[in-house]
């Protein structure tokens, strides 16, 4: 079996919140995050997937790297974070740039359809057990000392659509 490794960004505010996108067509809520292209490092393809799915412009030097877990039968998921102020961006302005062929119409349809600030200790009630297993697993306390991040750039100028 090949394992396939996918790369995202956790964001955490103060209060224990996590930044994350709704799956389009699914309950779930879920990280930035995404397959590695070839030749493509973990750190940028979670800055790369943070942009796809959000529209966040994140500094590749800012984030802390978290390793690999074990998320998947067949994936692993490796992290990097973020601690942020909970008003760093405006959620209102996020727009997800990756798209996929609905499997019932073949119609466009963009990855994720909204954006949210979730509290991790809620977790069970709006990620997939796979996530929650992971995030379950992190030392929190040190993501907390990281210096606060007080703005990220939200990429509004790009044309939205396949």
């Amino acid at each position: 079996m090949v394992m396939v490794v996918s790369c995202g960004v956790i964001l955490l505010a103060p209060a224990r919140e996590v930044f994350v996108c709704h799956a389009t067509g699914s309950a779930r809520w879920d990280l930035p995050k995404g397959v590695i292209d070839d030749g493509e490092q973990p750190r940028a393809t979670a800055v790369r997937e943070a942009w796809e799915e959000s529209g966040l412009r994140l500094e590749p030097a800012a984030l802390a790297d978290l390793g690999e877990f074990s998320y998947l039968s067949a994936k692993r998921l490796h992290l990097f974070a973020l601690r942020v102020s909970r008003d760093a961006f405006d959620v209102g302005d996020c727009r997800c740039r990756s798209w996929f062929s609905h499997h019932l119409t073949g119609r466009p349809t963009p990855e994720a359809d909204a954006f949210a600030w979730k509290p991790l200790a809620e977790m069970s009630s709006w990620c997939g057990k796979g996530l929650a297993k992971v995030l379950g697993r992190i030392a929190w306390a040190p993501i907390e000392r990281l210096p606060e991040v007080t703005a990220i750039e939200v990429d509004t100028a790009t044309p939205l659509g396949p």
